[in-house]
């Protein structure tokens, strides 16, 4: 499956939410965030959602390594689109990688395949993107 009006799938849309979020502490770590990370691609041995799931994991390990270091939020980062501060860099980083989420709850349901634990609107709540899923 792939998504409505996009070449990418399943797959590449559940590796594109990790590297979202890999790229905050990637972007804190290195001094600058590359409009290249957004577009990459799983790699070819990344091939089934077992692998992607994996690849999360290592991803979730990570960022809560990286936020528990003091001032792991301070100061301001260099972004392809301008400065940012690190908080409204790491706001803008998880209303990204949410609203991919929510886009693999549509493919989830599309499926007929029900998550244990999908978002709801209080997980949401003061994120500013779109109400629709594909816009």
């Amino acid at each position: 499956m792939k998504a409505p009006g996009r070449d990418r799938t399943v797959r590449q849309l559940g590796f594109h939410v990790f590297r979202v979020s890999a790229a905050f502490a990637d972007t804190r770590e290195q001094g600058h965030l590359s409009e290249q990370w957004f577009e990459e691609n799983a790699p070819a041995e990344m091939a089934d959602g077992d692998a992607v799931a994996r690849y999360g994991d290592g991803v979730r390990r990570r960022l809560q390594e990286y936020s528990a270091r003091p001032g792991w939020c301070d100061g301001d980062v260099s972004t392809y689109y301008g400065p940012q501060t690190a908080h409204d860099f790491m706001e803008r980083t998880t209303w990204h990688a949410a609203q991919h989420l929510r886009q693999i709850y549509w493919f989830l349901d599309q499926m007929g395949v029900r998550a244990d634990a999908p978002l709801t609107d209080a997980d949401l709540e003061g994120l500013p993107f779109p109400r629709e899923v594909w816009s």
